[in-house]
């Protein structure tokens, strides 16, 4: 079974460099249109496909020796009215908020306009969460996040 701090501090490091940034370091464009992010260090690699544009959808694979050993799959929007460009900044920053990194932003965020909500549910083996942005009170934004650990036994 998988280091669960050493798979955290990982993911923590991944998900910095990764869609939390400005500008990750590591990305670009499958001939499928989607996009790719990903980000090395030592035994780990960490691997986020997603198709988006608005909405978008993914996941996100980390291995470990060259096994997977954690899943995320994810799916959100940014309603049709708003630019997503005055939107993902904040969302950004909401990120880089937060204390626990498993679970992607903070429980609550504010800043300006923009406020930032989190619930989730579970731990690194098993999770789900549902985030939303409002701006000035309406509804902006949503995404629903679950995964967990896999090919930790035989099976299938």
């Amino acid at each position: 079974m998988v280091n669960i701090r050493s798979l955290l501090r990982f993911k923590h490091e991944a998900d910095t460099a990764g869609y939390e940034s400005e500008k990750p370091k590591h990305m670009r464009q499958e001939k499928d249109g989607s996009t790719t992010i990903w980000y090395e260090s030592g035994d780990w690699k960490f691997h986020d496909n997603f198709f988006g544009g608005e909405p978008y959808g993914g996941r996100t694979v980390i291995h470990y020796k060259n096994k997977p050993v954690h899943m995320t799959v994810y799916y959100g929007w940014v309603i049709e009215s708003l630019n997503p460009n005055e939107l993902y900044p904040f969302l950004r920053k909401a990120l880089r908020a937060a204390e626990n990194k498993l679970f992607r932003g903070p429980k609550k965020f504010k800043e300006g306009e923009f406020l930032y909500l989190n619930k989730w549910m579970g731990n690194i083996k098993k999770f789900s969460s549902f985030e939303k942005i409002y701006k000035d009170e309406k509804l902006v934004y949503q995404a629903r996040f679950m995964g967990g650990l896999v090919d930790q036994r035989r099976g299938y």
